[in-house]
């Protein structure tokens, strides 16, 4: 699904380094939600096996072509996962109306130790979406906080957490080990969400529009702290962060105020002189 048009900026791809997410408001049209709203009433989504790219999962012309072809998510994508990814699966997850639970709080992935590639999770929200709705609640900066699955599901809330409200056509684009769960639906009205997860099949490398790749506003995003945070553990959130944006940047010398540089340096021991005898 290539696209030159609508590429994040390097301070985007840094706030979703930084927060672990990227929130695209109302940029699919009403004639689109209306019809995702009758297909997935109708339940009738095709299977996917897993890793299959995108062309084969999702024939031109389908919704779900179609939805990935509207110049923003296409962008968007292309910037974080690269062109031609991988369908790991997809799902439309239905909230029915006054439901008495809610999601434990998770992460959609096993303890997972990569710190130069990560999966992009797609959710899609083609009604609006108020308080009562029952919305997907996200923990900003939890990304990097490695755990498995739902072994944060007895934290009931987190200072800082958001509980989604948005407009119809409302697009999430999530790392894949972001804290999430969705809410309980008090509201008279099914809520649908749409999911899919995407497996990069390029090097996460420069794939987004660096002309501002200098902009102070890079380093500010980086640096930010979220309320949840220990004040100890904050420092390894953001290592973390450095990590990450070091090959994502391709930027090996990456640091903010001086934390990776401080413990990785390893001076070398000069080299022995050669005899002269």
């Amino acid at each position: 699904m290539p696209t030159t048009q609508q590429l994040l900026s390097s301070v985007e791809v840094a706030r979703f380094t930084a927060h672990g997410f990227l929130r695209l408001d109302g940029v699919v049209p009403p004639e689109m939600n209306e019809e995702a709203l009758e297909l997935f009433a109708a339940g009738t989504l095709p299977a996917v096996p897993y890793g299959t790219p995108v062309q084969k999962a999702f024939p031109e012309g389908s919704f779900a072509r179609r939805l990935l072809g509207l110049p923003a998510v296409a962008g968007a994508l292309e910037s974080l996962v690269g062109p031609d990814p991988a369908v790991d699966h997809h799902f439309v997850h239905t909230r029915l109306p006054h439901e008495g639970s809610a999601q434990p709080l998770h992460a959609d992935a096993l303890i997972d130790v990569r710190a130069d590639a990560f999966d992009v999770q797609l959710m899609y929200y083609p009604q609006e979406v108020t308080a009562g709705m029952g919305g997907t609640l996200v923990v900003p900066g939890s990304h990097l906080r490695r755990t498995n699955e739902s072994d944060t599901g007895r934290y009931q809330n987190l200072r800082g957490q958001t509980r989604l409200t948005c407009p119809a056509g409302t697009v999430l684009l999530l790392h894949h080990g972001i804290w999430h769960g969705g809410r309980r639906n008090d509201s008279d009205t099914v809520r649908h969400m749409y999911k899919i997860r995407f497996n990069p099949s390029v090097p996460q490398v420069r794939l987004w529009d660096t002309r501002d790749a200098d902009s102070p506003a890079v380093l500010e995003e980086l640096r930010r702290t979220f309320p949840w945070y220990e004040q100890a553990t904050a420092r390894l959130e953001i290592h973390n962060r450095i990590l990450l944006w070091r090959a994502l940047s391709a930027d090996p010398g990456f640091d903010v105020d001086h934390w990776a540089t401080r413990i990785t340096n390893r001076p070398a021991a000069p080299a022995s002189p050669r005899s002269t005898a």
